[in-house]
């Protein structure tokens, strides 16, 4: 295959996937999950040879390939990478594979079909391969917009209890998003038209010489998109409701995946077509930045859906991109850019495991959860690799990149550097105490073993009775019960004050009535291990990304006119 088609195979495959997987009759789930599978794992392997035909010391967009579209208004199909969407592309490869394998045994609601899941999984992935690869801004625009379709369907359709509010509200914020950069990318085609030829084409776009007033309002246009898509404080709270009731698949790429197309776009287009309103607007986006890291952190503490903390501890992370961004150097623009792919292992890694932890106990509520690690030593060591890569402990893949993001931005920012770096110590907080009590500490919640439970009712119930005063109604709900059924006092034993949880799903039963808590399967083990693999690799030799990388961030550097040195406009 020329090495010109390798983009446009990663783009068509997936979509024609999608087709024949939505074609298949809707019992045929079985074909269905192997035909998903085995069309990620073909676009994991066209990724690599992307990035083995790639050469980070030549031209700066390659693979590229171009065919009129609409030409008519200038607008081509036209695919290209630089590093920097090179590297977000071998993420893609790699999730997608994963969240199909972890999707494997998962059952859909009543009237839907997990065909359907993995149809609109692949068209997804389609569309994201086109977002990072597009190298006409229209076309872009396209592949922004087309994303929200399948990932809304997957919130929506196969999400938890609130799946339907969740997905029109991140439906509702994106489309709002699109819609302000819609006006901008036609304005900037009014300018191209003006200074001569009519297009969208990005090299063309980014030698435009454009009126700093204009750019303002151009800038505004495509950033107000992209924070929403970050997303950035204050326009984050879809984020945590989309993530908290999304399936874990879906929240895995939702989080490790889409939401840095906001980010990347800062990147590939705020920075090089608007170089002059950058420069002018980067200390508000670094107070939305700091603020983010801090704000986010705080609330994640306070969390008591371990889905939504996970969602909260992204928001916080995201502002560390931001701040890697607009520092307006090499170093913290590398650094940012290589956090976009270690957040998505990492976080990915996390999401998994806790998907795993919902799978067995039925619950999303850190206090259902306790004394795992006796039951389940292997789910709770990944989850503690997950948790450290999370909080970027050193020799994790997340710890270099965050400290190059710390060190770029201390020359040309150190006042906001100072301010994220506390965000380092409320993320050690909230990532350490999610861990100690869900997996050490006495057996509790769904932990709780069902005979005594069953026998604290019956005294409860006996005591009750003695004193003539039963509680009305009061049931005692069987092990492994349905939606519906409350889970054992959290405290464990006769003790507890009455805490329990509702359910979110129906955790499944153990033989002898005793804990649904088990160990990684095989098929669990295989899901995780290349997340785990790449957490400690990265962590110690993250060269291989950082040579991709950096070339691209320091074109980027140089079109905003800044670099390694310190740039104007420091705090």
């Amino acid at each position: 295959m020329s090495d010109s088609l390798l983009l446009v195979a990663m783009v068509v495959v997936p979509a024609v996937g999608a087709a024949v997987v939505a074609g298949l009759p809707k019992h045929r789930t079985a074909t269905a999950r192997q035909l998903a599978l085995g069309v990620s794992l073909v676009v994991l392997v066209l990724a690599v040879l992307a990035t083995v035909a790639f050469d980070p010391g030549g031209d700066r967009f390659q693979l590229t390939s171009s065919v009129p579209w609409i030409p008519g208004f200038g607008v081509d199909f036209a695919l290209g990478v630089d590093g920097i969407a090179l590297v977000m592309l071998l993420l893609v490869g790699v999730l997608v594979p994963v969240v199909v394998l972890a999707s494997w045994e998962d059952t859909a609601p009543p009237n839907r079909s997990m065909r359907t899941f993995f149809a609109w999984l692949l068209l997804l992935e389609a569309c994201m391969v086109g977002v990072f690869a597009a190298t006409d801004v229209f076309l872009f625009y396209v592949f922004f917009e087309a994303m929200l379709v399948p990932m809304y369907f997957i919130v929506g359709s196969f999400g938890g209890p609130r799946r339907q509010y969740a997905a029109v509200k991140f439906f509702l914020y994106s489309l709002v998003g699109g819609l302000v950069m819609l006006a901008a990318v036609i304005g900037l085609y009014v300018v191209s038209e003006a200074a001569g030829e009519g297009t969208f084409a990005f090299e063309s776009l980014r030698q435009l010489d454009i009126d700093p007033g204009v750019q303002r309002l151009l800038f505004l246009g495509f950033f107000v998109a992209f924070a929403i898509k970050a997303p950035l404080v204050p326009l984050h709270t879809w984020l945590p409701d989309a993530g908290a009731e999304a399936p874990v698949g879906g929240a895995v790429l939702l989080v490790g995946v889409l939401d840095k197309v906001g980010t990347f776009g800062f990147l590939r287009y705020c920075l090089p077509l608007f170089p002059e309103a950058s420069r002018e607007f980067a200390p508000l986006v670094l107070v939305l930045a700091v603020a983010g890291v801090l704000y986010a952190a705080l609330l994640a503490m306070g969390q008591t859906d371990m889905k939504r903390l996970i969602s909260y501890t992204s928001i916080a992370h995201f502002g560390f991109i931001a701040l890697g961004v607009f520092a307006f150097t090499t170093e913290a623009g590398t650094g940012a850019v290589l956090y976009m792919v270690n957040h998505g292992i990492a976080t990915g890694l996390l999401f998994l495991v806790v998907g795993m932890l919902i799978a067995r106990g039925g619950s999303r509520l850190v206090g259902d959860y306790g004394g795992v690690a006796s039951r389940a030593p292997k789910l709770a060591g990944v989850f503690l690799v997950a948790g450290l890569a999370s909080l970027a402990l050193p020799g994790t893949n997340s710890f270099v990149s965050e400290f190059l993001v710390l060190i770029g931005s201390f020359p040309t920012r150190p006042v906001f550097t100072v301010l994220a770096t506390v965000g380092i110590i409320l993320a050690a907080l909230y990532v350490l105490l999610l861990y100690q009590r869900t997996m050490h500490g006495p057996p509790r919640g769904v932990l709780f073993p069902a005979d005594a439970a069953a026998d604290a009712a019956a005294d409860d119930a006996a005591g009750g009775a003695a004193d003539g005063a039963a509680p009305h109604g009061a049931t005692a709900a069987p092990a492994g019960a349905g939606h519906g059924a409350t889970a054992a006092p959290a405290g464990g034993g006769h003790g507890a004050h009455g805490a329990t949880a509702t359910l979110t799903a129906p955790a499944p039963a153990r033989s002898g009535g005793a804990s649904r808590m088990y160990d990684l399967t095989r098929r669990e083990t295989l899901v995780v291990a290349p997340l785990v693999a790449l957490v400690l690799v990265l962590g110690v030799y993250p060269q291989p990304l950082i040579r991709l990388i950096e070339p691209a961030v320091a074109a980027t550097m140089s079109d905003v006119g800044a670099g390694s040195a310190p740039s104007e406009g420091t705090d």
